[in-house]
């Protein structure tokens, strides 16, 4: 049996391509997470202002994804974050055990 952790995943998207498109973008990770991982909770905190500009954006829309994998997803799931130019910036966290 493979063994999994828990793993926690916050991106921030962009709204330069309006709100149907980040719709569009968290579905695709949404449905990427479950059939690779056991999706346990997508928090969508909403639009949000950036620290500092990003691409010359000062807003972007966060989601956090909180979900249960073996250790070769996290890696495969941060490599299509950076190549997704619609992501700006993510990060995976590998939760401690409780």
């Amino acid at each position: 049996m493979a063994v999994t952790a828990n793993y926690e995943s916050v991106m921030i998207v962009s709204l330069k391509k309006g709100e149907e498109a980040v719709q569009t973008v968290v579905e695709n990770f949404k449905n990427l997470i479950e059939q690779n991982a056991t999706l346990k909770n997508v928090d969508e905190w909403g639009k949000r202002k950036l620290a500092y500009l990003i691409n010359k954006e000062s807003e972007g829309y966060y989601v956090l994804f909180d979900f249960e994998s073996t250790a070769e997803f996290p890696a495969e799931l941060d490599r299509k974050f950076r190549i997704n130019e619609d992501v700006m910036r993510s990060i995976i966290i590998k939760k401690e055990v409780e």
